[in-house]
């Protein structure tokens, strides 16, 4: 197992403050635990650019789609309190979504990605719940389920939310959420946001794109009309502006997909459970099997909407694999660290929280200063980087 040293725990110490210095963080903050217990909780910085606000441990922001880990586990939850398997058609529990020839479409295509309802043909809100269920009821998949993965940005929030209602009878996923797992452990972390928390949460500020940014292959296309993604970037419409997501109505609505706010601490917490097979001071929150099928590979090919290699556990991120025949796996990146059962959730701007069950550590951080692109930048991965590596 790896324990982090001092020295580690320093490495990691120096490059978040050297954000602060060298790469225009504004305010931010890092949670590492192992074993239950937080080893490592740095915040520094300001809630907003006036400087009128520190931001502390105690801050708040949204987090985009580092939203999709906890929401996923929700619809895994519901499914096991229905004793229904991945392989199950959606259909079993959702009659309506048989339209356009997706009676055999089964949960395992919405778990990872390659369902191919990624965009939307209907123009409906994405502040209008019942329009984006009916809109996908009579969508017809983009591909051959299975056969191709895309990244479901927005549409995957709600095909987890309506899974979760189905089910267990809620009338939201977030408030299933609060229920079963964040009012259990005392989390930082809302998916729909109580009114008397509005006062903690963070202005957001969006990225500049730069051109050497603008060469990359999935800000171009994200940048150019009528691609993938873009049409999977704005489908369900509405919500497309950074300063969208600076509106309490936006925090108390409680988007599956992208609508999560909280703070490093909560969302690190969350993970140090999964890290742990899901039981947390003795008590299981979260089934060990669910654990088991977030580390398991649904999906591993070149994302059509990411437009990079990517692979998908049950509704988490992990990192995709090298291809080295009679070669031990080799991981492309480490995001999530080195450890191939390792797995969370990226969030734009860059945020990233996940588990690493090997090492029985989670990891999340969280910022207001936003990056361009989909996946995590510098100012985390380095963290990342020092945390596993031995200091130099």
């Amino acid at each position: 197992m790896h324990k982090p040293t001092s020295s580690h725990l320093a490495a990691v110490t120096s490059w978040f403050e050297d954000n602060f210095r060298e790469r225009g963080e504004l305010g931010a903050s890092v949670s590492i635990w192992q074993n239950g217990a937080e080893i490592l909780a740095l915040s520094s910085g300001n809630s907003d650019r006036a400087r009128t606000r520190a931001w502390t441990s105690d801050t708040l922001v949204p987090v985009w789609s580092a939203t999709k880990g906890p929401a996923a586990v929700c619809a895994l939850m519901a499914l096991d309190e229905a004793n229904l398997p991945l392989d199950c058609p959606v259909a079993e529990v959702w009659p309506e979504f048989v339209g356009a020839g997706k009676a055999e479409m089964s949960f395992a295509h919405l778990f990872s990605h390659t369902a191919g309802l990624c965009a939307l043909d209907e123009r409906v809100s994405i502040m209008n719940y019942e329009a984006v269920v009916e809109a996908l009821e009579r969508q017809r998949p983009l591909w051959e389920p299975g056969m191709n993965q895309g990244y479901h940005a927005r549409t995957f929030g709600f095909l987890m939310d309506e899974i979760v209602r189905r089910i267990t009878g809620v009338e939201t996923l977030g408030e299933y959420f609060r229920e079963m797992i964040g009012s259990q452990m005392g989390l930082d972390f809302w998916i729909g946001l109580p009114t008397a928390q509005h006062e903690r949460v963070a202005t957001v500020y969006p990225g500049k794109i730069s051109i050497a940014d603008g060469d990359r292959p999935f800000l171009k296309a994200f940048s150019t009309s009528g691609t993938i993604t873009q049409r999977t970037f704005s489908s369900p419409l509405g919500l497309n502006a950074v300063q969208d997501f600076n509106q309490p109505g936006t925090w108390q609505h409680g988007y599956a997909s992208m609508g999560g706010v909280g703070s490093a601490s909560g969302l690190g917490k969350f993970y140090a459970m999964l890290a742990q097979g899901g039981t947390w001071n003795g008590r299981e929150i979260v089934p060990a099997a669910i654990v088991r099928l977030l580390s398991e590979t649904l999906s591993e090919q070149d994302d059509l909407v990411l437009c990079t290699p990517a692979a998908f556990g049950a509704g988490v991120m992990k990192d995709p694999l090298l291809v080295n025949p009679g070669l031990p796996p080799e991981k492309l990146r480490q995001h999530y660290g080195p450890s191939l059962r390792a797995f969370g959730h990226p969030g734009a701007g860059g945020c990233l929280a996940f588990a690493d069950p090997e090492n029985q550590m989670s990891f999340a951080y969280t910022m207001n200063q936003m990056e361009t692109g989909a996946l995590p930048g510098p100012k985390c991965v380095g963290m990342i980087e020092r945390l596993y590596c031995s200091p130099a």
